[in-house]
């Protein structure tokens, strides 16, 4: 993976809003993979008391776009199929991994798996992304 790509990828999660507001945390990104971490909070919770799936899919994604934009060009969802398999119990550390499974001129797919601290599996996904021709809107220009 280019060096430029991953710490700009890095740069850009660490500045994005979103990211901040679930306290997503980028830990390892390697080309068509990613590793993201998040705190299970109380303010995360449905009505029930377990996770919400937004929360969990919030996961799912920041993983699925860090991974599928790691190849340098932009790459945008068109589908993502989650299942939820389990909540994790309260102020759990959550891990959502993003692999890519195959990756083709316009199109990719990547396995997502979100786990718990005691390696629980809590959802898992198969997403599909479309790969533009463009690259990423925030690399630096080559000097």
């Amino acid at each position: 993976m280019d060096d430029k790509v991953r710490e700009a990828i890095f740069r850009q999660v660490e500045r994005e809003p979103f990211a901040e507001k679930f306290g997503l945390r980028l830990i390892d990104l390697e080309s068509g993979y990613s590793k993201v971490e998040m705190d299970f909070t109380p303010d995360m919770e449905n009505i029930f008391g377990m996770a919400h799936g937004g929360a969990l899919f919030a996961l799912m994604d920041e993983a699925f776009e860090t991974a599928s934009n790691s190849h340098g060009t932009m790459a945008v969802a068109l589908n993502m199929n989650i299942s939820y398999l389990s909540s994790p119990s309260a102020g759990a550390r959550l891990t959502a991994e993003a692999k890519e499974l195959n990756r083709t001129h316009k199109t990719a797919v990547y396995d997502i798996r979100v786990v718990d601290d005691r390696n629980q599996l809590i959802a898992s996904c198969q997403a599909l992304v479309y790969r533009k021709e463009k690259p990423l809107p925030f690399l630096e220009p080559a000097k």
